[in-house]
């Protein structure tokens, strides 16, 4: 069994990051779509021109994610919309105006800066040939259309200014199911669907020929792009941000995110060549410099890093776990079957929802994910290993009890030894899983190869995307290769199986 810790220890080893000590800086956040991670990087830019340390967690979950990230002191500060902010996090039926929010998001401990000036509201895409075929302009006028192939983002689906108070408050009739934006943009394009809701901001909308529809019955609130940050936040970092008060109208906003969406630019170059067409900072700042010009070669390096960091982390505390807990109630079989409806119970919870329930307890990055990550990867292990000492021959017990050995003795003599290949295999799977699993671990800020996936998707960049895609299978392929190693090592010839044997 050194063996197989030793493998383990190894991905920890590998993927530990340096410790270093310094000042905290200041944490900005942004939500996973294109406007979020941009307005995201120009806030962090600005402060960064102001001579503040930053720390990056763009490419965050949604809107639940965000706010419980900033609630319990993850991040400092991220961009909200005042819509969001009336419909889906406050109590409804707020005071209108700034002021109406400013009161109870300050019992809260948070507070709102001044609005960066543009109104990004919801709204309905219909496909462009569709509307001019159809003479459709308004929201209403959809009635008129009930099998029009529709598909929602999921958090628009279920907000109180969403799909389902949209079509009540309409009657309008369309069926419609969730997609990411970004995905469904493309389905628009590919011609497989002609309605969505977009942002009217989104530089989709001139990419992929879309056409807004009027909302004729004044269904969406007004969504004014705010920095909302904690009561904590420094009155330097309130100084610094001040400048981009009312600076963004809707037209400029429009035209920045179609230089990432449709030129294909990096948001740290678009973001600083704003701040520098604006005289609000120089025109290439040093992080903007790094995130622009590192290599392919080694952002994939950095990601597999830590994609190893928290698979590696994930998988020993399972074994640690798992292991001596399966050899703890195999001899008890109601207590071994309780342990296993537990463990079978907490893999079926949603891995973006275990992610979401555990930042008030952890908070965002590393420790949320590497925590879900060992719950998923138990049950192989507990389930396996429990079946394989159970498995092992009453009579061989017999006989070792006859020779005299004591419990610990059978155990690390007989039954482990022979419980080995089934051990093996169930880490082995577990070990697949968790490299897959792991890139959801990008929704809460942990990095690894989750990250270049989860930008591609929403950029519709097939580049980005296999960025991310193509090491983590290599990892799962390299690591059945090694586990096949291992067994050949550690397990005698008579003893191995074969996985593809009936």
């Amino acid at each position: 069994m050194r063996a197989l810790w030793g493998a383990l220890l190894l991905c920890l080893l590998f993927g530990l990051p340096p410790v270093r000590a310094e000042a905290r800086p200041l944490v900005v956040g942004s939500k996973n779509f294109t406007e979020g991670r941009l307005l995201g990087e120009l806030l962090a830019q600005r402060l960064e021109a102001a001579g503040l340390p930053v720390a990056r967690r763009l490419g965050l979950g949604g809107t639940l994610i965000c706010y419980q990230a900033l609630t319990a002191g993850e991040i400092d500060l991220y961009v909200e919309y005042t819509g969001t902010l009336r419909e889906a996090i406050l109590p409804p039926d707020q005071p209108p105006g700034l002021d109406g929010l400013r009161g109870p998001l300050g019992e809260r401990g948070l507070a709102l800066l001044d609005p960066l000036g543009f109104n990004n509201t919801y709204a309905l895409a219909l496909a462009g040939p569709v509307a001019r075929r159809e003479g459709v302009t308004r929201i209403s006028e959809l009635r008129a259309y009930p099998q029009l192939p529709a598909a929602f983002s999921h958090e628009f689906l279920d907000r109180r200014d969403g799909w389902r108070a949209l079509k009540a408050r309409y009657g309008l009739p369309q069926a419609a199911v969730g997609i990411d934006n970004a995905l469904a943009y493309q389905s628009l394009a590919d011609g497989q669907l002609a309605l969505t809701d977009a942002n009217s901001t989104d530089g989709e909308l001139l990419r992929y020929d879309l056409v807004v529809l009027d909302d004729d019955l004044a269904f969406f609130p007004e969504y004014q792009a705010v920095p909302l940050v904690r009561d904590a936040f420094p009155a330097a970092a309130r100084a610094a941000l001040a400048p981009l008060a009312g600076r963004l109208n809707a037209e400029t906003m429009r035209r920045l995110n179609a230089a990432v969406a449709v030129e294909g630019a990096a948001f740290a170059t678009v973001a600083a060549r704003y701040l520098a067409e604006e005289g609000l900072g120089p025109a290439q700042p040093a992080e903007a410099a790094l995130s622009a010009g590192a290599g392919r070669w080694a952002r994939i390096a950095l990601r597999t890093r830590e994609h190893l960091q928290l698979t590696g982390l994930a998988l020993l505390g399972a074994c640690l776990l798992g292991i001596p807990l399966a050899v703890l109630v195999h001899r008890r079989r109601r207590l071994a079957q309780g342990v296993l409806y537990v463990a079978g119970l907490a893999q079926t919870i949603p891995s973006l929802a275990l992610l979401a329930l555990m930042i008030p307890l952890l908070g965002i990055g590393a420790a949320p994910a590497i925590l879900a990550l060992l719950i998923y990867a138990l049950l192989p292990i507990l389930r396996n290993t429990l079946t394989a000492l159970l498995g092992v021959d009453p009579s061989l017990r017999r006989v070792a009890l006859a020779m005299g050995l004591t419990p610990w003795q059978q155990l690390r003599f007989l039954v482990l030894p022979l419980a080995l290949p089934t051990i093996l295999a169930g880490v082995r799977t577990a070990t697949v899983i968790s490299l897959g699993a792991a890139t959801l671990a990008a929704f809460v800020g942990a990095g690894g190869l989750g990250e270049p996936i989860v930008t591609g998707i929403s950029l519709n960049n097939t580049a980005l995307i296999l960025e991310g895609a193509v090491p983590a299978a290599a990892l799962a392929l390299l690591a059945e290769w090694g586990f096949e190693a291992l067994e050949a090592r550690l397990v005698a010839p008579p003893l191995r199986r074969d996985p593809l044997a009936g």
